[in-house]
C-alpha cells in the first residue's frame, strides 16, 4: 500500500519560512520523481517543485529563488524548504510520487501566509 504523508504546514507571517516534509512508503522511493504541488481556493493545482531520481530539480516560476526541494533516499523522504513566503503562497500543498503509470498523492497540508 502506497502512502505519502505530508507534515510541516501551518500559519506563518509574510517573509517567514516553513519546511514541508513528505514521508513515503510502499514504493521504491529512489526510482520515483517526487514533487510538491499546491492548490489555492478557486484555482487549479499547480506544480511547485519536483526532483527526479537523479536529483534534477524543477520549480514553478512563482517560487524560483525562494523554495528548495530536496530528497533523502535513505529516509524515503522529500522536503520542501519555503523561504520569503508571500500571501499568494497560501494553499494546500500536496506531495506527489510519479514513475511510469504510478502516480500517487498525499492528503495535503495547509499553508497559510498571513499577518
Amino acid at each position: 500500500q502506497v502512502q505519502l504523508v505530508e507534515s510541516g504546514g501551518g500559519l506563518v507571517q509574510p517573509g517567514g519560512s516553513l519546511r514541508l516534509s513528505c514521508a513515503a512508503s510502499g514504493i521504491v522511493f529512489f526510482a520515483y520523481t517526487m514533487g510538491w504541488y499546491r492548490q489555492a481556493p478557486g484555482k487549479q493545482r499547480e506544480l511547485v517543485a519536483s526532483i527526479t531520481s537523479g536529483s534534477r530539480t524543477n520549480y514553478g516560476d512563482s517560487v524560483k529563488g525562494r523554495f528548495v526541494i530536496s530528497r533523502d533516499n535513505a529516509k524515503n523522504m522529500v522536503v520542501l524548504q519555503m523561504n520569503s513566503l508571500k500571501p499568494e503562497d497560501t494553499a494546500v500543498y500536496y506531495c506527489n510520487a510519479r514513475l511510469g503509470r504510478g502516480d500517487w498523492w498525499g492528503q495535503g497540508t495547509q499553508v497559510t501566509v498571513s499577518s
